[in-house]
C-alpha cells in the first residue's frame, strides 16, 4: 500500500465505548475530533452518550495523507446539544500517524486512550484508501473557533477535570474564575448565556459536594436562571431540568428545606419522559442517585393534607415504578395524607381513596415481608375509620381480621406489640397493664418512655369510647401532656403528639384544649430556635399536619371559653413566630447574642445539652445506678437552664424572653385606630376589635363557616378572571354580589360594633387583621349596595372608614416604632416593562407610569429613576437601600411552592422577596408596588401572609401599598396619579413628604376614579402598615354627601 498512489484515506468514526467523563458531568453528547497541524478539525456528529457509556457515529470524512505526516484524535464531551460553548471537555487525546492507521487496512479496529475513571476509553476506526477526495460526508473546517469565550470555557473545563481528579482546590478556583469570566462576557441577551450559566454553576456545584464551597444557593439559582432561558422545545432543556434537580437536592440534604425537594419531584415528572430508554442521561434520573433518591426523601417528609401536599405524594406515585421498592412507603405516604384530608373535610371519596391505596401497598409486602405488619394495620385504622363514618360492618370485620393477623406478627415481646393489641377493644385493659409495666421498667430518661405515653393514651381513649368514663379520658390527656413534655424526644416528635393532644381535647371538649395549643406554640418557638434560615425556619414551622390553622383554631378555643383576651395574645404568638423570625431574620437568641453574648453563648450550649444528653447515654443504660445518675444530671442541667432564662428575663428589654406577647404590650397596635382581627377556624368563625383602650370586643359571625369562607374566595377568585375579560363598562354584577354578601354577613356586624359600640368617628382609621380564608377576601372592599328609605345610598366600609391591612399586630406596633427616625426623602422610581427572555410579557405602559411619577413627585425631594437595561436585580437592591421612598412598576409574581421566592422580575434575575428582607435598609419609609400580586400570600400557609408588600414592611418600610391580583398596567395609572395628587396635595403650603398619609390618599384615589377604572381594577390596591389619623390627613371638613357621591359601578 503507497500514500503516494493513494493519497486520499477516507476515516470512518464508528463507534466508542468506556466513554466516562472525567469531571462527571453528564454531557448532552460526546463528539469526536481530528485535528491535522494547524490548518483544519474535523468533527463528528454530537451523539447522545448510551447507558452502557458507549456512542455509535458513523460518522465519515475524507483526508489527504499529505497533509501531514502526524495528526490528533480526540474524544470530547459537550454540555450543549443545541449549539457548543467552546469545545467541550476531554476524554481522550492521542497523537497519531498516518502509518499507524494504514496498517491495519480496509477493516475496522480501535485504539485505546489513556484511563479516565479506571477504564480506558476506545474508539472503532475504520480506513479506505480512495482515489479522489468525495467530501461526501465530511471534510476538514478551515475554521478553527479561537475566541476568547471558546479559550475561557475550555480552561474552565480543563482546570475543573484537575480539581475533581486532584481534589486540589486551587484548581477549583481557577475554573469558578474561568467560568466567571465567560459569564460576563455574556450577557443576558448573548446566545451562550445559558450555558455559561450552566458551566459556572456546575463548578460551583461541583466545590459544594466536595464541601470546598458552602455557598449552594447562588448555584441553585444559575441553574435556574438557566432553565428559564431554555422552554420546553429546546434541545438542552432535559439537561437543565436534570440540572437544577441535583441543586435543589443537594439544598435539601443541608438545609432540610421541604420546598426544595418538593420541587425536585415536581421536575423529575417533567424530565423522566423526556429521557429516552438507553440513554445515559435516563440510568442517571432514573437510578440510585437521581429519582429514587429524591422519592425516598419525600416519603421521609411529615404528612401533609393540603390540597399541595397531596398532589406532591401523587407526583412521588406518578414517578416512581410499580414494582419498585420504595413504592409501598409512597403509597402509604399519600394514603396518610388523604386519609387526614378525610378527617378534615369528611368526603366519603377520600376514605375510599385511603383504603384503595392501602390494599395497594399490602399487595406488595407479601408473606415474609419485614414491613408486612405494619401495612396490615395501617389498611385496619382505614376499615374502621370508614366504618366509623359509614357504619357497614363488614368494614369493622375486616379491620379486627388484619389487626388480628398483624398481632400473629408481633409475639409477645415485640416492640410493638402493645401497640397492636390496643386495636382490640376486648384487650384494651391487658394493653394498659403491658404499657404500665413497660413504663415500670424503663429510666425516666429513657426514649421508649415517649411512645408508652403514646400508646397509653390511645389505649385510655379507646377505653373512654367504650365505657364512656371520665376518669379514662383524664388519664388520656395526661399521657398527652408527659409524652408532649417528655424531653428525651426531638421537638418534631413532641409538636406533633401536642396538634393530636389538640385535637382529641377539642372532640372530646376537654377544659385541657387551650394548654395543649399553648404547648403547640411553646414547642414550636423551641424548635424554630435549632434552625439556620428564614426559608427552613418556615418550612419548619409548617411541616407538621393540623399546623397551618393552629393559631386560629386556638383563638377560637379561647373565644369559645369566653377569653378574648387570651385569643388576641393566642392568635398573635402563633402567627407572628413567622413574622418576628422575618422581621430583620433575627430571633430572640440573636438579639440577645448582639446585647450580651456571653449570656447568649450560656444559653445556646445549655439548649444543646438538655436536648442531646439522655438521646445520647438513655439507649444503652443497663443498671439503675447509671440510669440514677443520668436522671440527676439531667435535673442539674434543667436547674441550670432555668436559671440562666431567669438571668436573660432579668436583663433590660428581654424580660419576655422566650414567653409570648402579652395584650397590654400588643394594644399600642391600635393606638391610632383599631384593629380588627378576623379569625377562621374549623371550631367557629368571628371577630375580636383591639380598641385604643380597654378589653377586646369579640364580634361573633354565625352565619359564616370556614367552608363557606372558602367557597367565598373561590368565587371571588372566579369573579376577577372572569372581569379581566370584560369591556370597562359592563357592570360587574357577580363582584357585585359577592362584596354585597361580605358586607351583610361579615363587615357589618364588625361595623355595628365600631359605630355603636366603640363610637368611631366618621373616616376614622382602622386596621384589618385577617386570618386564614380572610386573607383572600377583599373585606376592605365591603358594599351593600342598597339605598335608604329617602333614596340616598348607604355608605359602604371605605365611605365610613379609611381601611388599612396589617399581617399582625406586632408589625404594625414595630412600623410605629421605627417611624421615629426621620430623614430627608429620597425617591426613587423602578421600573422593569421589557423582562429577560421567559420572563413575562412586555408591559407596554410601565416607562411612562415612571415619568408621570416623576412628575408629582415634589422638586424637594431627591429624584431618580431606574429602568431599562439598569433595572437589574443588583440595581434594584441598590436602589431599595440608598432611598427612602420606591415606587415599583414591573411584574410581581407569587411563588406557591416558596413564598420567600415571590419576587419582582428585573431584567436579569428575579429581585426575590428574600432578597429584600437580608438587606439592610435602614431609612425606608414608603413603597408603591405597582406590580401583579404584591399582597396576595401563600397557599400552603394561609395563616401566614407572606407576600411581597408584607415582606417590605418588615424589611423596613413602614408604609407599603400592595396589589391583591393581577394589575391591568394601562388602567392602573389612573389609580396612581389620583393616589400622589392627594398624597402631595399640601406641599405646596409647606407641607412634608409624610408616608403615614399613604391609606387616606388610596381611599381618595379609588374614589376619584370611578368613572376611569373598572371596579376589579380599583379594589386590587390595598395599604398595609402605618397610617396617621384620618383627620390629620383631610385638607378640610368634608361632607359625608361628598363622599358618598357617584357610587353607582
Amino acid at each position: 500500500m503507497h500514500l503516494t498512489r493513494d493519497p486520499y484515506a477516507r476515516f470512518t468514526v464508528v463507534s466508542g465505548k468506556n466513554l466516562r467523563v472525567p469531571s462527571q458531568r453528564i454531557p448532552a453528547g460526546i463528539h469526536v475530533s481530528i485535528n491535522v497541524d494547524s490548518r483544519g478539525r474535523w468533527k463528528s456528529a454530537l451523539n447522545v452518550l448510551s447507558f452502557e457509556e458507549s456512542v455509535v457515529w458513523g460518522d465519515t470524512v475524507t483526508l489527504s495523507s499529505r497533509a501531514s505526516h502526524a495528526f490528533s484524535v480526540e474524544i470530547r464531551a459537550s454540555y450543549e446539544a443545541d449549539r457548543m460553548l467552546g469545545s467541550g471537555e476531554v476524554i481522550g487525546k492521542l497523537q497519531m500517524s498516518w502509518d499507524e492507521l494504514l496498517n491495519h487496512g480496509d477493516e475496522p479496529f480501535d485504539i485505546s486512550f489513556p484511563l479516565v475513571c479506571d477504564v480506558h476509553p476506545s474508539l472503532t476506526l475504520r480506513i479506505t484508501i480512495v482515489h479522489a477526495c468525495d467530501n461526501q460526508n465530511g471534510a476538514l473546517s478551515n475554521f478553527l473557533l479561537d475566541s476568547k469565550i471558546a479559550r475561557d470555557t475550555d480552561a474552565g473545563h480543563a482546570q475543573f477535570v484537575e480539581y475533581v481528579t486532584s481534589g486540589n482546590v486551587s484548581h477549583l478556583n481557577a475554573a469558578v474564575e474561568h467560568f466567571q469570566l465567560v459569564l460576563d462576557q455574556c450577557p443576558v441577551s448573548h446566545p451562550d448565556h445559558a450555558a455559561a450559566l450552566t458551566n459556572l454553576a456546575w463548578a460551583r456545584l461541583g466545590g459544594f459536594i466536595r464541601n470546598d464551597l458552602e455557598d449552594i444557593d447562588v448555584t441553585t439559582s444559575l441553574f435556574r436562571d438557566a432553565l428559564a432561558l431554555r422552554p420546553q422545545h429546546h434541545l438542552d432543556y432535559p439537561l437543565s431540568l436534570y440540572n437544577l434537580t441535583e441543586a435543589l437536592t443537594l439544598r435539601h440534604i443541608k438545609k432540610s428545606t421541604t420546598a426544595d425537594i418538593r420541587e425536585a419531584a415536581h421536575l423529575y415528572r417533567e424530565l423522566l419522559p423526556l429521557c429516552p430508554n438507553g440513554t445515559y442521561l435516563r440510568s442517571i434520573a432514573a437510578g440510585p442517585n437521581g429519582v429514587d433518591d429524591v422519592i425516598g426523601r419525600c416519603n421521609n417528609l411529615p404528612k401533609d393534607a393540603s390540597d399541595k401536599g397531596i398532589q406532591l405524594r401523587r407526583v412521588i406515585i406518578e414517578i416512581c415504578p410499580l414494582d419498585h421498592q420504595l413504592r409501598p412507603r409512597a403509597l402509604n405516604e399519600l394514603a396518610d395524607a388523604v386519609e387526614a384530608r378525610f378527617k378534615q373535610c369528611g368526603s366519603i371519596d377520600d376514605i375510599d381513596e385511603t383504603i384503595q391505596l392501602r390494599r395497594e401497598a399490602l399487595s406488595m409486602c407479601p408473606e415474609g415481608h419485614a414491613d408486612r405488619d405494619s401495612y396490615l394495620n395501617n389498611l385496619a385504622f382505614s376499615l374502621v375509620s370508614c366504618f366509623n363514618h359509614q357504619g357497614k360492618p363488614n368494614d369493622l370485620d375486616e379491620g379486627i381480621s388484619l389487626h388480628e393477623e398483624a398481632l400473629r406478627l408481633r409475639p409477645v415481646g415485640h416492640k410493638y406489640r402493645d401497640f397492636s393489641l390496643t386495636q382490640e377493644n376486648e384487650d384494651v385493659d391487658e394493653a394498659i397493664t403491658l404499657c404500665q409495666e413497660t413504663l415500670a421498667l424503663l429510666s425516666s430518661l429513657h426514649p421508649d418512655r415517649h411512645f408508652s405515653y403514646m400508646r397509653l393514651q390511645q389505649a385510655y381513649l379507646c377505653r373512654y369510647q367504650i365505657l364512656h368514663d371520665p376518669a379514662d379520658l383524664s388519664l388520656a390527656i395526661e399521657n398527652f401532656r408527659l409524652a408532649s413534655r417528655h424531653p428525651t424526644q426531638g421537638f418534631p416528635r413532641r409538636i406533633t403528639e401536642a396538634i393530636y393532644w389538640a385535637e382529641q381535647a377539642e372532640i372530646y371538649q376537654h377544659e385541657s384544649a387551650l394548654e395543649a395549643y399553648q404547648m403547640c406554640f411553646e414547642l414550636f418557638d423551641s424548635h424554630v430556635m435549632t434552625q439556620s434560615s428564614i426559608i427552613s425556619w418556615c418550612e419548619a414551622a409548617t411541616a407538621f399536619d393540623g399546623a397551618q390553622s393552629l393559631p386560629v383554631d386556638a383563638a377560637s378555643c379561647a373565644i369559645r371559653h369566653d377569653h378574648p383576651l387570651r385569643a388576641v395574645e393566642l392568635v398573635e404568638q402563633g402567627r407572628g413566630q413567622q413574622w418576628s423570625l422575618a422581621s430583620r431574620l433575627r430571633t430572640p437568641v440573636e438579639d440577645l447574642e448582639s446585647a450580651n453574648p456571653i449570656l447568649a453563648h450560656n444559653y445556646l450550649e445549655l439548649s444543646k445539652l438538655l436536648s442531646n444528653a439522655a438521646q445520647n447515654n438513655s439507649a444503652t443504660i443497663t443498671d439503675k445506678a447509671t440510669a440514677d445518675r443520668a436522671a440527676t444530671e439531667y435535673r442539674r442541667l434543667t436547674e441550670q437552664w432555668a436559671a440562666v432564662v431567669a438571668e436573660i428575663r432579668d436583663t433590660r428589654a428581654f424580660s419576655r424572653f422566650l414567653l409570648p406577647p402579652l395584650y397590654e404590650d400588643l394594644q399600642v397596635a391600635a393606638r391610632q385606630g383599631p384593629v380588627i382581627i378576623l379569625i377562621a377556624s374549623e371550631y367557629s368563625c368571628s371577630t375580636i376589635i383591639v380598641p385604643t383602650s380597654g378589653d377586646p370586643h369579640h364580634v361573633p359571625l354565625p352565619s359564616v363557616t370556614l367552608a363557606e369562607l372558602t367557597n367565598l374566595k373561590d368565587r371571588f377568585a372566579r369573579a376577577i378572571r372572569h372581569a379581566r375579560i370584560m369591556g370597562p363598562k359592563v357592570p360587574r354584577n357577580d363582584l357585585i354580589v359577592l362584596l354585597r354578601a361580605v358586607w351583610d354577613t361579615i363587615m357589618l356586624p364588625i361595623v355595628n360594633v365600631l359605630q355603636h359600640g366603640l363610637k368611631l368617628k366618621f373616616l376614622s382609621r382602622i386596621w384589618l387583621c385577617p386570618t386564614a380564608a380572610f386573607t383572600s377576601i377583599p373585606l376592605h372592599a365591603a358594599h351593600p349596595f342598597k339605598k335608604n328609605a329617602d333614596g340616598s345610598k348607604e355608605p359602604c366600609l371605605e365611605d365610613l372608614y379609611i381601611c388599612s391591612y396589617t399581617p399582625t399586630l406586632s408589625a404594625l406596633v414595630r412600623s410605629r416604632q421605627l417611624m421615629k427616625k426621620r430623614i430627608t426623602p429620597s425617591f426613587v422610581t423602578i421600573g422593569q416593562g421589557q423582562p429577560g427572555a421567559g420572563k413575562g410579557k412586555e408591559l407596554l405602559a410601565v416607562d411612562s407610569e415612571l415619568e408621570l411619577v416623576h412628575k408629582l413627585v415634589p422638586a424637594t425631594a431627591n429624584r431618580t429613576t431606574v429602568s431599562g437595561d439598569a433595572a437589574t436585580r443588583a440595581g434594584a437592591l441598590e436602589a431599595l437601600q440608598q432611598n427612602t421612598w420606591v415606587h415599583l412598576a414591573c411584574h410581581g409574581k407569587q411563588d406557591r411552592i416558596q413564598p420567600y421566592h415571590s419576587h419582582f422580575v428585573m431584567r436579569d434575575q428575579h429581585l426575590t422577596l428574600l432578597d429584600i428582607m437580608e438587606k439592610d435598609i435602614p431609612h425606608a419609609e414608603f413603597a408603591f408596588l405597582s406590580a401583579c400580586h404584591t399582597a396576595v400570600g401563600d397557599e400552603e400557609t394561609p395563616d401566614e401572609v407572606i407576600h411581597l408588600a408584607a415582606g417590605l414592611q418588615f424589611s423596613g418600610f413602614k408604609s407599603v401599598i400592595g396589589t391583591l391580583w393581577e394589575v391591568d398596567d394601562a388602567v392602573a395609572k389612573h389609580v396612581v396619579e389620583a393616589f400622589y395628587k392627594n398624597m402631595f396635595k399640601d406641599l405646596e403650603n409647606g407641607g412634608v413628604m409624610d408616608c403615614t398619609k399613604a391609606a387616606w390618599a388610596l381611599n381618595r384615589a379609588t374614589h376619584s376614579v370611578k368613572t376611569k377604572v373598572p371596579l376589579e381594577q380599583r379594589m386590587v390596591f390595598v395599604h398595609i402598615g402605618w397610617a396617621s389619623q384620618a383627620d390629620s390627613c383631610l385638607p378640610g371638613r368634608l361632607a359625608v354627601g361628598n363622599i358618598l357621591e357617584g357610587h353607582d359601578l
